[in-house]
């Protein structure tokens, strides 16, 4: 089902004439500048080409929408959500975000840090006093320079650890161990047993706190122990009362353990479902589930400074590692790609065979927003859909 604004021939070489009216001031609201008609037609037949070649003639399951200065340009909507009962995927159908999760998170403590209820500064400690590594801020969690490892790594039942040993020859070979770890508990687990089994056992760190970059689960689910710990409301509630709610965000939530008995699987790209596992349930880094309809409103709510103000939002996107020179970055809950011709916002996300794309291309006012629940790795390309808008043929990949 494809939805467009227009659809008549492209008329090309109109691509800069109706970007958005910049603020002035760092704290001030962003407006927008409409869209000519020709031009809006122009975007629109021009993105549903490229998306045809990218994703919607090669098996795409999922959900897609492109917008440039507050109006949607186009969305289209394909596939099953469940493939056992033939559901069709619809406007209304939320997506488990993966990874994009961790802009709501990341932007959730920056909103409790306008409101005084917490610094970038505090330590974890200053919230957890059993949490057993020293010097991590909160804000180390946020740009991933804690040096925590991932979760995902750590609480398994068992890892294959690879090691070099010499043989009688005198020659350095590779060798594999397996390595048993300390029992989980049983059932799915919680943000709460990360922390628990982080006191218990204290899994190494990778480095000391602020030494390098680390992209880590592990922070983000923190994050969300912090914010319920400063709120008083699970996770779930708060961002659904603070965030969801106040924004129309109407079909979006965290998913839990007590949601469980509606969990409705992703798929591998053989229609083969992934079944509810250990990890699953654990959110902040993970876990939100929402539509693009609703991605677009978070867009605009972060552009117009309606949830956190413009302020927060030049701490957020400014980058916090340079051990490696590249455009790529990260800042507050957001991976950052700043080259001379682009200004990229964004973060993707992957979780079984949930792909998500959120793209946010500042300097156009525009952003592409992409949700599929069968593997397919070329919704990770859904960068190159900007030439529509931008004039510039993709030059940079985003990261994964």
């Amino acid at each position: 089902m494809i939805v467009r604004a227009f659809s008549i021939a492209i008329l090309m070489g109109l691509f800069q004439s109706c970007s958005a009216q910049p603020a002035t001031e760092k704290g001030s609201v962003e407006t927008y500048a409409p869209i000519p008609s020709a031009n809006k037609a122009m975007y629109s037949a021009e993105i549903e080409k490229q998306y045809k070649q990218l994703l919607g003639n090669r098996g795409f399951n999922g959900s897609i929408l492109v917008a440039k200065n507050g109006e949607i340009l186009f969305e289209d909507y394909q596939g099953y959500i469940n493939f056992k009962t033939k559901e069709p995927i619809t406007p209304n159908t939320p997506f488990h975000l993966a990874s994009v999760s961790k802009t709501f998170t990341g932007m959730a403590i920056m909103r409790l840090r306008e409101q005084g209820k917490l610094k970038l500064d505090d330590l974890v400690t200053d919230f957890f006093p059993s949490f057993p590594y020293p010097n991590i801020t909160v804000q180390l969690l946020l740009n991933h320079r804690s040096g925590l490892n991932n979760y995902v790594y750590f609480m398994v039942d068992r890892k294959v650890e690879t090691y070099r040993v010499k043989t009688k020859k005198g020659r350095w070979v590779r060798r594999t161990r397996t390595i048993k770890m300390p029992p989980l508990k049983p059932g799915l687990l919680s943000n709460q047993d990360v922390l628990d089994y982080m006191v218990q056992y204290k899994p190494a760190p990778l480095f000391a706190p602020d030494r390098a970059f680390r992209y880590s689960n592990t922070n983000y689910a923190m994050l969300a122990l912090i914010i319920e710990k400063v709120t008083g409301l699970s996770y779930p509630k708060y961002m659904k009362d603070s965030l969801f709610t106040p924004l129309g965000m109407t079909d979006s939530y965290v998913f839990s353990i007590a949601d469980t008995a509606r969990y409705i699987p992703s798929y591998k790209y053989n229609n083969a479902p992934y079944g509810l596992e250990k990890l699953d349930c654990i959110y902040g880094d993970k876990n939100v589930y929402s539509t693009v309809r609703d991605m677009f409103l978070w867009d605009k709510a972060l552009h117009e400074g309606t949830y956190v103000n413009q302020n927060s939002q030049v701490l957020a996107y400014q980058p916090y590692s340079f051990e490696t020179k590249s455009f790529h970055n990260y800042g507050l809950g957001w991976r950052l790609l700043n080259s001379p011709t682009e200004e990229i916002v964004y973060h993707n996300g992957w979780w079984h065979g949930n792909n998500t794309v959120f793209t946010r291309f500042i300097k156009d006012t525009a952003t592409i927003i992409v949700l599929g629940n069968r593997y397919n790795r070329n919704i990770y390309q859904a960068k190159k859909l900007s030439v529509a808008f931008t004039g510039r043929t993709d030059s940079t990949e985003l990261e994964e």
